[in-house]
């Protein structure tokens, strides 16, 4: 169930060492985008990384998927909006769609998972991740 409110919207432009020969944006750049937008997301919404380390958890993408609509080219500007998805499973899911002159360039999701100091998968929410979500009313 997507949650209205949870989103973010982060501006960018894009590089000449991220275009190929062609002179557009490689295609593995676009999941760079997606990391921009998915570290201001957590930013902006008081879920970094760093917390979930401090509390003696990774999460590692184990899902990707990006769907190319039109190119974008050295020195456009772009948006990446940014979406937490909610789960109840325990998972960190984020929808992206990219857009440039309001045109949408591209649509991706990833899929993260928690996994303990021994890289071994957890397969319940942890405590400091129920209490965020908690924080931001996605579960009572």
């Amino acid at each position: 169930m997507k949650q209205q409110g949870l989103q973010t919207t982060t501006r960018m432009k894009v590089r000449f060492h991220e275009c190929d020969p062609l002179q557009i944006v490689w295609h593995g750049n676009y999941y760079k985008y997606f990391e921009e937008g998915r570290e201001d997301f957590c930013r902006q919404h008081g879920i970094s990384y760093l917390d979930a380390k401090r509390n003696g958890f990774a999460t590692p993408i184990v899902k990707t998927e990006c769907e190319h609509k039109l190119p974008l080219k050295y020195g456009d500007e772009f948006e990446v909006e940014t979406t937490f998805v909610n789960s109840e499973a325990a998972k960190i899911i984020f929808e992206y769609k990219i857009f440039s002159e309001s045109k949408l360039i591209c649509t991706g999701r990833t899929t993260q998972v928690f996994t303990d100091k021994n890289s071994e998968l957890v397969l319940n929410n942890p405590p400091f991740f129920l209490d965020w979500k908690m924080k931001m009313g996605l579960i009572k």
